[in-house]
């Protein structure tokens, strides 16, 4: 007799109706599990979490690189209650430390590679078990705990209420906030994104953001488990490997989602001219601003980037553009997603005129009911039901929606509003530029002006008379940056995006609020 399905088990329906399907390809290590096999890998460490004492709402936290265990965790967390806290590995062991103490996870499923830091965590945080991923090592204590227990946990009945994940997203006081992620938000965020993003049984997706990142996890390599179909996981992004990826019609990629970052660096790519994307049906951007020059790259390529807009705290999919609009609508996040509402608001949280800057508000099914055990953050973060997205934004005449920028990364030069992705844009189109960050400094006459951060291509010169020059002829003045900095790399994050934040405690002195 088989084991019950609930509502929430993907992985259980599709063990029953298409068990030879390969669900996951670790393409590291070249191991590939079957929806079957996936069904029972996440049984057996259930039942395993259940031998530890993990129960309901019980933390099970996961340190490690890009990999199936991200996976394991999450089914065999939603079968028994248990909730995952996937952690950015490119924290320091202080950092952790406070997000372990925050969550008290019960249980720290980690890599070999971060064997000392988790040895670490344990004795300062008191996590009750270590479990050990070494994929070099099939008898790995992970593979052992998995393989020696029962297929058959017991079944905890979930809602679509009950906590599936927590995801630690910056703070604004210097402590990160864990982002309360329940299994309806990301049913419903399966729903919002598996329509526009076309993904059904036959796609395959190259899931190459970190899977402890909600972009990573949820667009699209959820709904594609959701859907049946595949996913192929790099272990980390690297823009070659990527290409080559995509190229090869073994593995018949078909979807691609990324913040800019990785297809700036894959059209940097010598390889990128002659590579094979003809397989390509849904390339999707996200997570931040997209340059022009990104876009068009690809577009001449013959790969239109969908954008889309989202964060954690939207589990992530709140706006995203249609294909049929890629081009017609270059820059455009697109309209709202199926079961999510949004509007844009002044200072006093009235709605703006069409064509006018305001901050994006959200509210659905899809949006976090708050943050763990963070209770005035939570209550500083809505407004009568609504989400304030802390992002700046402006609708077209057609309804089409845009990100101007963070409102956080706006900056104020003689009482004019500047949006440092804009002045980004026009800097990108610099032939000499491979990168560029612009940031607001303190003035004395102006309050504020600009710095842009810049990262020259190889074998190029540029100069600061070059970028203001250029500026001047296709900006007003006050957008103007009034000095240029050449480095030889930008301050990013484990998705890619640029650390604006370091950036202003470099120049200023100060950190600025961070940025979620």
């Amino acid at each position: 007799m088989p084991a019950p399905i609930t509502y929430y088990d993907w992985i259980a329906h599709h063990a029953d109706r298409r068990p030879q399907t390969v669900a996951i390809h670790d393409l590291h290590t070249g191991r590939s599990f079957t929806y079957q096999q996936l069904h029972e890998r996440a049984g057996r460490l259930a039942a395993h979490l259940q031998g530890l004492g993990v129960g309901k709402r019980d933390r099970v936290a996961i340190l490690a690189p890009n990999g199936p265990e991200y996976f394991d965790v999450q089914f065999a967390c939603g079968r028994i209650g248990g909730v995952m806290v996937p952690l950015n590995w490119r924290l320091t062991v202080p950092e952790l430390e406070y997000i372990l103490g925050d969550c008290a996870p019960k249980v720290l499923v980690h890599d070999s590679t971060f064997r000392p830091q988790a040895q670490e965590l344990k004795a300062r945080c008191g996590v009750a078990h270590l479990m050990e991923v070494d994929i070099d090592r099939a008898d790995c204590a992970y593979e052992r705990a998995i393989m020696a227990a029962s297929p058959s946990p017991t079944l905890v009945p979930m809602t679509h209420d009950d906590i599936s994940t927590i995801m630690y997203t910056s703070g604004t006081t210097g402590h990160p906030k864990g982002a309360i992620i329940t299994h309806g938000m990301t049913f419903w965020n399966v729903v919002n994104l598996g329509v526009p993003a076309m993904i059904s049984p036959a796609t395959v997706q190259l899931v190459v953001l970190p899977l402890f990142h909600t972009g990573g996890l949820n667009c699209y390599a959820n709904p594609v488990l959701h859907a049946g179909g595949t996913i192929r996981i790099m272990r980390s992004f690297e823009p070659g490997a990527a290409l080559a990826h995509i190229s090869d019609p073994a593995l018949g990629i078909t979807h691609v989602f990324a913040v800019p970052a990785p297809y700036q660096f894959m059209m940097q790519h010598p390889t990128f001219r002659d590579a094979d994307l003809s397989r390509l049906k849904v390339s999707s951007v996200g997570g931040a601003p997209c340059a022009l020059t990104i876009l068009e790259t690809w577009a001449a390529r013959g790969v239109p980037l969908v954008q889309g807009y989202g964060m954690t705290e939207t589990s992530p999919g709140t706006a995203m553009l249609d294909a049929a609009d890629a081009m017609r609508k270059v820059g455009s996040a697109g309209k709202p997603l199926l079961h999510t509402e949004v509007r844009i608001v002044d200072e006093s949280g009235r709605d703006v005129q069409c064509g006018e800057i305001g901050e994006l508000w959200t509210r659905g099914p899809n949006i976090t009911p708050g943050y763990w055990n963070k209770p005035e953050a939570t209550a500083a973060a809505f407004a009568d039901g609504w989400l304030k997205t802390g992002d700046a934004a402006r609708q077209d005449e057609d309804g089409f929606y845009y990100i101007v920028d963070r409102w956080k990364d706006m900056y104020i030069s003689g009482g004019e509003n500047v949006y440092p992705a804009e002045v980004e844009n026009v800097i990108f189109q610099l032939p000499q530029v491979g990168d560029v960050a612009v940031i607001g400094v303190p003035d004395e006459r102006w309050g504020e002006v600009g710095k842009a951060v810049i990262v020259v291509k190889p074998d190029q010169t540029l100069s600061q008379a070059d970028v203001v020059n250029h500026c001047l002829a296709r900006l007003a003045r006050f957008k103007v940056p009034q000095s240029v900095d050449f480095v030889e790399t930008l301050p990013r994050n484990a998705t890619g995006k640029v650390l604006k934040r370091d950036l202003r405690t470099h120049y200023v002195g100060a950190a600025a609020p961070a940025i979620t």
